[in-house]
């Protein structure tokens, strides 16, 4: 199987062009590939698609095998690979999704994509739609109990659902042991995608994710975007300002605008390297 190895601000991928490639099972092959001793090495698989609604479509697997919705720091990569490619050669590109189709206005330098603006739509904040089993229609600042120790979170839904919790200090936090009692606690019948935020102004947050199916990553794209909407309704930040989220990897500048409700996140798309690999006999 051809690959090639892209990463937006270290959330990194095996991008397959299934214009000219064929993967028979990805759930599979995510496994294999994302492996970091066996495989290549990845926070999941993505599969670049012919689409009959957009430029191409972008299909996505978590590390784990589990199909995922929708990935920010991913759909950059998708639009910078079919520019530089040569696939679509447009600066304006549609590109469908399991969570709709999405919009990306591509920045170049020398005839490569060097940043991406992609429309992320309209939050979801009905409980029901994230899904979160609460009571209440939106659950924010809702408490939380995690092992003994109380938190508050605020549900939102960037095409796939997130619990945002602010913190004094991402940092010291065991996210590999509260990551996973968040994501599947009961209140999150879909499991849930967890960040942890600093507030360090109006205008800057500080972020760590627990990602479900993947654990620990360097960044998450939506959700950078959940965390900013939910600082905005919490009073951290305001709309029609962008907001500079630092993640592990790098930063993105995400902004919520009144004028059609759509969140915009900017970042960058990097490729790393292609190659080939020879895959197992799944069977």
């Amino acid at each position: 199987m051809k690959f090639t190895k892209m990463h937006g601000i270290g959330n990194d991928y095996v991008y397959v062009d299934c214009f000219s490639e064929k993967v028979e099972k990805p759930a599979e092959t995510a496994r294999f590939v994302s492996d970091r001793h066996f495989g290549i090495g990845s926070d999941g698989l993505i599969l670049i698609k012919p689409s009959d609604k957009a430029d191409c479509e972008m299909e996505m697997y978590n590390l784990d095998g589990s199909l995922g919705a929708m990935c920010g720091n991913g759909i950059r990569c998708v639009a910078k690979y079919i520019y530089d490619h040569d696939i679509v050669k447009k600066t304006t590109l549609l590109v469908n999704t399991a969570s709709g189709i999405r919009e990306l206005k591509l920045q170049t330098e020398n005839g490569k994509v060097r940043t991406v603006t992609v429309n992320m739509g309209e939050p979801v904040l009905d409980s029901a739609k994230i899904p979160v089993a609460v009571d209440a229609k939106e659950a924010i600042g809702f408490p939380i109990s995690i092992d003994g120790s109380d938190f508050s979170f605020t549900a939102v839904s960037m095409g796939n659902p997130h619990a945002v919790v602010f913190v004094p200090n991402p940092g010291a936090l065991l996210l590999p042991e509260i990551g996973p009692l968040f994501e599947h606690h009961p209140l999150f019948p879909d499991r849930v995608n967890t960040e942890f935020i600093q507030v360090i102004g109006p205008a800057r947050l500080k972020m760590r994710v627990w990602e479900r199916g993947s654990g620990e990553t360097m960044a998450c794209g939506t959700g950078a975007c959940a965390s900013v909407v939910a600082a905005i309704l919490n009073g951290y930040a305001a709309k029609d300002t962008p907001v500079t989220v630092e993640l592990l990897g790098g930063e993105l500048s995400i902004e919520w605008r009144s004028l059609d409700n759509m969140v915009y996140m900017t970042g960058p798309a990097t490729e790393v390297f292609s190659g080939e690999i020879p895959l197992p006999d799944f069977t």
